[in-house]
């Protein structure tokens, strides 16, 4: 009943594998199940597989797309409300699982949250779900009397034909409505956004109040009967192996069960409480293999990084005219270097899953943005078929690109099938959490760019030295070799994210060099660095052509691009900061979505205050306005703690950080007050939860460039003296 693209079981298993999981293998498919978790003689019946009615005129929406405090949840139910024209106080939401989906023939599409994704790129099939399900609940109304259901209207879940002024209401025919053939969705018309009444407006959320009273379950939350804990060490230093442990040693301690090996670099002890196998654990005597990456060093990897900025072989990601030639030629050449470090997802709540395994079922709970991903690696690791297998969503405590991995669920499946018939609960210590995530990864930049005599860009040459994400998680997804996601904002003409100068002359390109961390996808992604280093290096043209930075990138911007920063600049009070307090400006096209900032910042003994981030942000749609704002603040948070003092250190092959003593994170009184306008221009649909962090910290260093003459080319600015001088 969805227009919906059609996927086999391989199609499956190759879409799940972004999460870092690759699998060849079949998945039975079983009959179809209900999807609000209860026997199908006790529900009411669906009217389609997104809208069930209850007789009391209750609608449950059922979302899949996780939601870890981004809003899609409430914003995919607007849509879906929105073309049911249902009551929206009369609203509730469930998720489906992932089991119900396969079942299903994926009838509820993809259900994952990355890359921004979770309501622009199942909008048009959601919003197709509810308009079904109310053309299906007006022609049970119009069969009831037996007049043509074009006559009848509905509002609010309430059916009126008018004629005979007979009213009835959703709940009432809901059951008929079940019965009713689906439409095709080819031939659905939806509603013009100008005269939506439910989505694109800044409704509350839905789930805030259960948040509130803590009703919802995280995944350390889940209790099951009999249930174990189990507390993992994995190999310091990361493809390293385990050579081996000595079990004897703890089997006495209090509480300890169990103690497994887990996989080729693992250990974990099974006891009754997490500080029990959390204590023993930490006394087990463990020799390991660390292999060859024990000699690795931030240095060693700052140095072949550096290696790649010079090397002849480079994967080209957008390509316009002659840079080299205009750079050869060029009345004044400008040159940069920048550098972006290893970052950590420091989700507060670490990695954890509760799997149930016995000979012929496996059940995992986990908090997962994947969790088709997480199936298929409990398929996969429990070597049952998939009608056998099932992964139960529950809340996220963070995500940002972590949650979307599976390999915390695969230990705990491994863990549980050597305790058959015991449901057992991985926690990951804080440790644990940060020396084994997949970090933001690590790249330099070389920037060249040709200006003539009147101060005009003829020619930019932007060499990216660094690690590849799909080559850490994804290898299948390298397209000739070359990590197309590398380019994120830098591509001639990509609706996810173009290159948004016009400069006649252009290259970018990529010398790919993987270090021995895995790379992974954290909240914003390669939109971080790349905006950093052209937006930096673009503020130090203007300054080198001697232009004011506004007016410079003005003479550049494509439209969109440049209809946000305009709208940054006005509200900022572009050029008319008070005295002491200095501005920066930065855009970005990422994610679909054109994005901008100016920042104000003041530097006093060599500290940074940062005042004020006015933020705009053109995402095509707006569902819920209000969300949007509150997903770029949040944004912001995410993005300056980055800058302040994000980052990961490699010594002897094993990241130094281990806690937030050494990975700190921003504090409530170094926020800045932040403006945030959303302007939606239609035509497209962009993501909202990651594109804004990219503008933050290029607009907060252009503006320590202009408070103190100092350009910053790394970070964090823990590590700079800021003093002026």
């Amino acid at each position: 009943m969805n227009d919906m693209p059609k996927f086999d079981r391989r199609s499956f298993i190759v879409g799940t594998s972004a999460a870092g999981l690759s699998l060849g293998l079949s998945i039975p498919v079983a009959g179809a199940q209900t999807a609000a978790g209860a026997p199908a003689s006790t529900q009411t019946p669906e009217v389609n597989a997104w809208v069930v009615v209850q007789p009391d005129d209750k609608v449950v929406i059922r979302v899949v797309r996780p939601d870890m405090g981004q809003g899609s949840l409430t914003g995919l139910a607007q849509l879906v409300a929105e073309e049911l024209d249902c009551d929206w106080s009369k609203v509730s939401t469930i998720y489906p699982t992932a089991g119900q989906n396969l079942a299903r023939k994926r009838v509820w599409g993809a259900m994952n949250s990355t890359g921004s994704q979770a309501i622009r790129t199942s909008q048009e099939y959601v919003r197709k779900g509810g308009a079904a399900a109310r053309i299906m609940l007006v022609q049970a109304a119009a069969n009831e009397w037996k007049v043509p259901a074009s006559e009848c209207t509905v509002e609010k879940g309430v059916i009126t034909h008018k004629a005979s002024k007979r009213k009835t209401t959703y709940g009432k025919v809901a059951e008929a409505a079940a019965k009713i053939t689906p439409p095709d969705p080819k031939t659905i018309e939806l509603k013009d956004p100008k005269v939506w009444k439910i989505a694109g407006k800044p409704l509350k959320r839905l789930d805030t109040a259960d948040k509130v009273v803590g009703k919802h379950q995280f995944g350390v939350d889940v209790k099951r009967p009999g249930m174990l804990i189990a507390a993992i060490r994995d190999c310091p230093v990361n493809g390293g192996k385990i050579k081996s442990f000595d079990a004897a040693k703890i089997e006495g301690m209090r509480g300890v069960k169990k103690v497994v090996q887990v996989g080729d670099s693992g250990v974990a002890v099974v006891a009754d409480t997490f500080w029990n196998a959390k204590t023993a654990v930490a006394a087990l005597p463990i020799v390991w293999d660390e292999g060859d990456n024990i000699k690795v060093s931030s240095a060693s990897i700052a140095e072949f990084l550096k290696e790649g900025l010079s090397a002849e072989q480079a994967y080209v990601g957008n390509k316009a005219g002659d840079a080299k030639t205009a750079l050869a030629g060029a009345v004044k050449k400008v040159e940069a270097v920048y550098s972006y470090p290893f970052l950590n997802h420091a989700a507060m709540e670490p990695m954890n899953a509760t799997a149930l395994y016995t000979a012929d079922r496996c059940e995992v709970w986990c908090p997962t943005q994947n969790a088709e991903g997480a199936l298929a690696a409990v398929i996969a690791t429990s070597g049952l078929p998939g009608e056998k297998c099932e992964v139960y969503q529950t809340q996220l405590g963070g995500g940002f690109g972590r949650r979307g991995r599976t390999d915390f669920v695969i230990q705990a499946v491994q863990i549980a099938k050597q305790m058959p018939g015991v449901p057992v609960k991985l926690m990951w210590t804080r440790e644990e959490d940060m020396t084994h995530c997949s970090y933001h990864p690590i790249t330099q930049c070389k920037m060249e760019a040709a200006l003539d005599a009147a101060g005009n860009v003829t020619g930019l040459h932007m060499r990216i030295s660094g690690q590849s994400i799909l080559a850490s998680l994804a290898p299948e997804r390298l397209e000739n070799g070359m990590d197309g996601a590398t380019f994120q904002g830098l591509t001639a003409s990509s609706p996810e994210g173009a290159f948004g100068y016009n400069i006649p002359n252009l290259l970018i390109d990529h010398a790919m060099r993987n270090t021995h961390l895995t790379a992974g996808f954290w909240r914003g992604v390669n939109s971080n660095h790349n905006a950093i280093y052209v937006e930096s290096f673009i503020d130090e043209l203007a300054h080198a052509a001697g232009k004011d930075p506004l007016e410079f990138r003005r003479g550049l911007l494509k439209p969109k691009q440049l209809a946000v920063l305009n709208a940054v600049a006005a509200r900022a009070g572009y050029g008319k900061a008070p005295k002491g307090v200095f501005q920066g400006l930065s855009s970005m096209h990422t994610f679909g979505s054109y994005v901008a900032a100016c920042a104000e910042v003041s530097v006093t003994d060599g500290k940074v205050k940062i005042h004020r981030i006015v933020a705009a942000t053109d995402p095509g749609h707006a569902v819920n306005p209000a969300q949007i704002e509150r997903q770029v603040m949040g944004s912001f948070v995410y993005g300056l703690s980055a800058l302040l003092y994000g980052e990961c250190t490699v010594k002897n092959g094993a990241v130094e950080q281990t806690n937030f003593d050494s990975y700190n994170v921003m504090r409530m009184d170094e926020m800045p007050k932040i403006e945030v306008i959303v302007m939606p221009s239609g035509g497209f649909w962009g993501g909202v939860g990651e594109p804004t962090i990219s503008v933050a910290a290029p607009a907060v260093l252009n503006a320590i460039f202009a408070a103190t003459g100092k350009r910053i080319r790394s970070v964090p600015l823990m590590n700079h003296n800021l003093t002026q001088t």
